[in-house]
């Protein structure tokens, strides 16, 4: 398994880890933010921790059929993650705001979905993929992330996030910003709020 240090040193290395003030896609602020989108650019770096990710979600989940990933930060993973497995591997996205399967995907009645995302912060994105994972009469296995950001005040999962790296980041809502972010422009990251 790759150490903390090293999996640190790759998001820096490919620009994965910024800083700065940002909008996450939960509306929370931070001073930092992973976009793993730059560590996936670089697929020799993200096959190492793609790899180490897998071993430990085999360790943890015995039965899995299916990965089901939220778009758009989700895809590359769960393909990853999908082809290390050997499993079938969906992704959702957004129609009119709100998580849909397209493109002929389907999730079977009582299949065992694991849900894989990139970063997990709130887990409104995951939990979003739950309601699919229901209305298909399938069964939730569990998460899996590379990067688990969350805080326990945040986080709408209940169950177990396996993740590669835990990072502590605090996030702060609109009216609780702290004097150093309030100076610092806003930079709003991710896919949810594109037109």
């Amino acid at each position: 398994m790759l150490s903390h240090k090293k999996s640190l040193d790759i998001l820096k290395k490919t620009n994965a880890l910024l800083e700065g003030h940002f909008v996450l896609s939960s509306g929370l602020h931070s001073s930092k933010y992973i976009q793993c989108a730059k560590l996936l650019s670089f697929p020799t770096k993200a096959e190492k921790i793609c790899k180490s990710l897998s071993l430990k979600i085999k360790k943890r989940f015995k039965n899995i059929d299916l990965i089901l990933s939220p778009a758009m930060g989700g895809i590359i993973i769960g393909y990853e993650i999908g082809k290390l497995l050997k499993k079938e591997t969906i992704f959702c996205e957004r129609v009119n705001g709100k998580f849909t399967l397209r493109r002929g995907f389907f999730i079977k009645k009582g299949s065992k979905v694991l849900i894989i995302e990139d970063v997990i912060t709130t887990g409104k994105s995951s939990m979003e993929c739950v309601k699919l994972i229901k209305k298909a009469k399938a069964t939730l296995v569990g998460f899996a992330t590379i990067i688990d950001r969350s805080s326990k005040k945040n986080l709408k999962i209940k169950k177990e996030i396996i993740s590669h790296l835990k990072i502590d980041v605090p996030t702060f809502k609109k009216n609780q910003l702290p004097d150093y972010l309030k100076k610092t422009p806003i930079t709003t990251p991710g896919s949810r709020f594109i037109k």
